[in-house]
């Protein structure tokens, strides 16, 4: 009887996505990224405000244009909170600054054409969509409280809902 050839086969398990994301509780990874006007935002600059900072895959697509939409419905809310909105995308300068016109967006929107500040935040993920593989943002959104700690996330954001969970949270951290 013949032996079968034994084979290491990697048995390392992938994380999920969930995992895949910067861990709640450590210091925020710091970033300069430009908003839709050139400027460069420091994270380091906002200290003592909580920081929602949400990452989306794309402007102008339906479920980021509802996420944008509510989230500049419920600024006068989160002001109040003394929060501020960053919305994170691959998207130019250019391509933010006509989301916003096109939707009277009131919060910055950040530049990250070359993808540093979404794998720093591990949302730059493996996807898959009719049995398609490809690279793309998972919908995430880290809250950042004021000492700088990541206090909150949430990973694969359903939209509906999702800023008025995300004041519940602040009110009840801060």
């Amino acid at each position: 009887m013949a032996k079968k050839k034994a084979t290491k086969k990697n048995t390392a398990a992938k994380p999920a996505a969930s995992d895949a994301g910067f861990p709640v509780g450590k210091a925020a990874p710091q970033f300069t990224l430009n908003n839709q006007d050139g400027e460069a935002i420091k994270l380091k600059d906002l200290r003592g405000k909580w920081v929602v900072l949400y990452f989306y895959p794309k402007d102008d697509t339906s479920g980021c244009t509802k996420e944008a939409c509510q989230f500049r419905d419920g600024l006068p809310k989160f002001k109040k909170s003394d929060a501020v909105i960053l919305g994170v995308s691959p998207d130019t300068e250019a391509k933010h600054q006509k989301f916003i016109a096109k939707y009277d967006l009131n919060f910055d929107l950040l530049a990250d054409p070359e993808k540093k500040v979404l794998d720093k935040y591990g949302v730059w993920q493996e996807k898959s969509m009719y049995g398609r593989k490809y690279m793309g943002v998972v919908r995430t959104t880290y809250l950042i409280n004021p000492d700088g700690k990541v206090a909150h996330r949430w990973d694969k954001v359903k939209v509906a809902g999702h800023d008025e969970a995300v004041l519940e949270k602040i009110k009840e951290l801060g």
